[in-house]
């Protein structure tokens, strides 16, 4: 059963088509990989997913609910959560403190508990800290849980990003190229993370360039070139389509 379907998903700027009428269904459970050259459309149909951007025609449907034109802020507590290419962090605050931030939509006191601190605010908070703490550790960084997250080397910070996201008790995540700056043991850290993410019932898409990663953990591949969809299919699919051959490598 699908989790995200995506019919003629399209989005022009200017006159120029970014993403050209798109679909695409995602099964709940998976995961899923965009991929395709630069400039294929992908961080924009991400945008679009996200409530980033806004289409200019086309229908997103999560979980049998059109998030058509729903900002982030309204998609995020549906289930929907994403990373983004550049890290971004609250660097003004601890590791603990940023994954606190994810967990907040869920966990929310009222305006006037918060205020006057009552004890429901304080156990509220308890929640979230023991929360994050168990992120933390799923994502081996516990042990750095009252560092500054500008203190962290940048693997980790991706670490974080990511446990802060998980943080919103997602169902659906959205990987931004999620091993850009990684080297190698930091990339094979990572596919392993992303398994473990999909055992939780988590169901995720990942736009990413590194093929190896992309071929050896995705159950699915779309594949993107000049805002259009040129194939779809397995790792093995997808790697011997005379298609995707072409846009990768030309004529």
């Amino acid at each position: 059963m699908s989790i995200l379907e995506v019919n003629n998903l399209r989005k022009e700027f200017a006159g120029l088509v970014a993403v050209a009428d798109v679909s695409f269904a995602i099964n709940r459970g998976e995961i899923a990989a965009i991929i395709g050259p630069n400039g294929a459309g992908k961080t924009t149909t991400f945008n679009l997913l996200s409530g980033v951007t806004d289409a200019t025609s086309g229908e997103v449907r999560y979980d049998g609910q059109v998030i058509s034109g729903l900002k982030s802020y309204q998609i995020t507590p549906l289930g929907v959560v994403r990373t983004f290419q550049n890290v971004r962090l609250f660097h003004n605050m601890t590791v603990m403190e940023n994954v606190m931030t994810g967990h907040h939509i869920r966990v929310k006191p009222k305006m006037l508990t918060a205020a006057i601190r009552l004890p429901k605010f304080f156990r509220q908070e308890q929640i979230t800290m023991e929360y994050s703490i168990k992120l933390l550790d799923f994502v081996g960084l516990e042990e750095k849980a009252q560092l500054m997250a500008d203190q962290l080397p940048y693997g980790q910070q991706r670490l974080l990003e990511i446990a802060r996201a998980l943080a919103t008790q997602p169902k659906l995540l959205l990987l931004d190229e999620p091993a850009a700056g990684l080297n190698l043991k930091e990339t094979t850290e990572l596919s392993r993370l992303i398994r473990r993410i999909q055992r939780q019932g988590i169901t995720i898409i990942l736009v990413e360039h590194d093929m190896e990663l992309v071929m050896g953990i995705a159950d699915r591949i779309i594949v993107l070139d000049r805002g259009q969809k040129i194939a779809e299919g397995t790792p093995e699919e997808i790697r011997n389509d005379q298609k995707v051959i072409t846009a990768y490598l030309g004529e």
